[in-house]
């Protein structure tokens, strides 16, 4: 029985994160579409009201065209004499509860994360490896101009934005950027190098063989 829960739980991250990368990759450009203006409305929503103001919005305007169905599907029937019952019977009748094996394997998976990022924050932060460290210091010197300009709402719906364009615009000019990361990628280890050699050589990072 455990078996086959974390089957099925297993089955259901992996159809999960399959619709996703069909949403993001525009498989299917009117579920694209819809799931981009949704999340984009929801997040320049927070960034307007507040988080309690737009779940309230959102919850009335569901209610308003699930109770304006369910009324004129009741309205027809009755027209209609038909005896086809409760419209949502299918959505009502179907299971969403969550099982138990799920939320373990849920709770792993974030446990397993949890310690690579406190092992790797660890390192960091006690400079193992200096050239890391001094990584981590250039990009969390950059995120504080970024701080500076941005609140994170927005940074939030730029990288909605950037999730949903991004695929697309690779698509259309993979070569051009597949040259132009190298490009970047050559310097940054060209920059890395040369810091790497100025450096004391008991600081200096050592390869594990």
């Amino acid at each position: 029985m455990a078996d086959s829960s974390s089957a099925s739980s297993s089955s259901s991250l992996r159809e999960l994160t399959h619709t996703a990368l069909q949403l993001v990759h525009w498989k299917e450009p009117k579920k694209s579409v819809m799931a981009f203006s949704l999340t984009l409305l929801v997040l320049v929503s927070v960034a307007t009201l507040s988080v309690i103001s737009v779940v309230s919005y959102l919850l009335l305007a569901c209610l308003c065209v699930t109770i304006t169905f369910r009324v004129y599907k009741s309205v027809i029937q009755a027209i209609q004499k038909s005896d086809e019952g409760h419209p949502f019977r299918s959505l009502l009748d179907r299971n969403i509860s969550v099982s138990s094996e799920s939320v373990r394997q849920l709770a792993d998976q974030c446990l397993i994360h949890l310690n690579w990022f406190t092992s790797q924050t660890r390192r960091l932060l006690l400079v193992e490896d200096l050239v890391d460290s001094l990584k981590l210091a250039a990009v969390m010197w950059v995120m504080t101009y970024i701080g500076a300009v941005f609140n994170g709402v927005t940074i939030l719906i730029l990288a909605d934005v950037i999730f949903f364009t991004t695929p697309l615009l690779y698509q259309k000019k993979k070569t051009e950027i597949d040259r132009a990361i190298e490009g970047v990628r050559s310097r940054l280890e060209e920059t890395m190098q040369k810091v790497q050699d100025k450096l004391p050589g008991a600081v200096k990072r050592t390869k594990v063989e």
